[in-house]
């Protein structure tokens, strides 16, 4: 369920006052509150896990923080995505990190994952489009419930994940569904299929 609190506020009002406040994003000035479920955030942690199996393999100096806003300069917006992978040889360049964990630069992202929840327009459109301008190189758009829009998923509606890759400025798209091998250009040899992922979302008995 996500619920809009119609007060338009600027992006450093909102870092203050709502940096540390997980539920929180704020789109065009809108503060968005989010209420992930227990089966998104078993979502996240997994590919989260995953990720950094893969970075402790290849050794190389990127992490995934705990907690991170990525603020949009020139507007009023600041994501909080479900995963977020870090290069930390570009953090010298944040001018904000050394106070907060904000980032401004698409430079210091490699990677960027979000499970997909009730507000899925956010996911499959807008922060594709920001994402984009952002020059993230790589998105992950995680649809285990598969309620995205037909024009997105297919029209059998199934659980899906899209694999966004960043070609000069725009995302090339790729699904994947079942027991598809996941392709990343940052960990080319993942070992994940999109079954394995949506099953994290199951309990355990």
């Amino acid at each position: 369920m996500i619920q809009s609190i119609l007060k338009l506020i600027t992006s450093d009002e909102f870092i203050t006052q709502y940096g540390d406040s997980y539920p929180y994003e704020l789109i065009d000035g809108e503060l968005i509150e989010m209420e992930p479920t227990g089966p998104h955030e078993q979502v996240s942690s997994f590919i989260g896990r995953k990720m950094n199996v893969e970075i402790d393999h290849y050794d190389v100096p990127y992490f995934i923080p705990h907690r991170c806003l990525i603020k949009l300069l020139g507007t009023n917006t600041a994501f909080r995505p479900d995963v977020i992978i870090l290069d930390q040889t570009q953090l010298i360049n944040e001018p904000l990190w050394q106070q907060e964990p904000v980032i401004t630069s698409g430079k210091s992202i490699k990677l960027i994952a979000e499970v997909v929840s009730t507000n899925w327009q956010n996911d499959y459109a807008r922060k594709v489009e920001d994402y984009a301008l952002l020059a993230v190189p790589e998105y992950w758009i995680v649809d285990y419930l598969g309620i995205g829009g037909r024009e997105y998923i297919g029209k059998t509606k199934q659980p899906t994940i899209t694999i966004c890759t960043l070609v000069e400025d725009e995302y090339q798209k790729r699904l994947f569904q079942n027991n598809d091998k996941l392709v990343s250009s940052v960990f080319p040899n993942l070992q994940l299929t999109a079954k394995q992922v949506f099953a994290s979302a199951c309990a355990i008995t």
